[in-house]
């Protein structure tokens, strides 16, 4: 089946191209800028934005399957238009659908729940890649900072494309919610301490103080509603933070990936 990939550039959009195309699906990656997309061999690639629906008519041309992303433009907005683009999907012959859900909810959420698809909404619990924001501080300090202290069973993007992947090519999710998470919770001092075997070295963790994470969430530029966003965030986690599920293993027939393996993969990120 041929399946259009939206947010193709992105950290698990471009995973989820490289699943289709190794396994032989003809794949059709959505960008706003071809010209940068440099997604490998085996991948047609198709200009077009999601914030305006009239430049997607031949994205969607002869196509089975799509993966949503719930924003679109550079302030990363959620899609007014997402109503539209479900209805162009149907409208087109797209039979199944995949989201990467946004946390709360979005617009592409609600509107892609319909019976006129088999829809999947992935909700993964944090990123793996998230940790890309302590690189910084590794490099020049070999710490992790952080206020939050509590375990998160954070996902490997790898694992979320391949859900998605195997939802949209082998069917048997439609309808559902998948809850996604990695293999084990982890604290940020034991991410320190994988990060730390994959460089060589130690790396440690720093226990910030409110005020502490209030100067660092300011210094990269954060608003001030999203500045306390994180704090209350650091001091009250989600309930299920810390819960692992077998989705991963469900869904794909394989383990989930450890964070380990993706300290290793993204070594040279926090490398000084």
């Amino acid at each position: 089946m041929t399946v259009l990939v939206t947010g193709a550039t992105g950290t698990v959009g471009r995973h989820l191209v490289r699943w289709l195309a190794d396994r032989g699906h003809p794949v059709r990656a959505l960008t706003r800028r071809p010209d940068r997309a440099d997604l490998g061999p085996g991948v047609e690639v198709a200009g077009g934005d999601l914030t305006d629906p009239a430049t997607l008519k031949d994205a969607f041309a002869g196509v089975d399957g799509v993966h949503l992303i719930t924003f679109g433009g550079d302030d990363g907005a959620e899609l007014a238009e997402a109503a539209g683009i479900v209805e162009l999907a149907v409208a087109s012959g797209v039979r199944r659908a995949t989201v990467l859900g946004a946390f709360g909810g979005s617009p592409m959420e609600d509107a892609v729940r319909t019976d006129r698809l088999e829809w999947t909404v992935l909700a993964p619990m944090e990123f793996m890649s998230g940790a890309l924001e302590w690189a910084p501080d590794v490099r020049e300090a070999g710490a992790v900072r952080t206020l939050a202290a509590w375990p998160s069973a954070v996902v490997h993007e790898a694992d979320i494309a391949a859900v998605a992947g195997a939802a949209l090519t082998e069917g048997g999710q439609g309808g559902r919610d998948l809850v996604l998470t990695g293999p084990q919770a982890l604290t940020p001092a034991e991410r320190a301490r994988d990060l730390g075997e994959a460089l060589g070295t130690e790396v440690g963790w720093v226990h910030l103080t409110e005020d502490q994470e209030r100067e660092r969430l300011r210094s990269q530029g954060f608003p001030e509603d999203y500045v306390e966003f994180g704090v209350a965030l650091a001091l009250g986690p989600p309930e299920t933070a810390g819960r692992v599920l077998p989705t991963v293993r469900e869904v794909t027939g394989r383990p989930a990936l450890t964070f380990a393996q993706w300290a290793r993969e993204n070594a040279d990120a926090f490398r000084a």
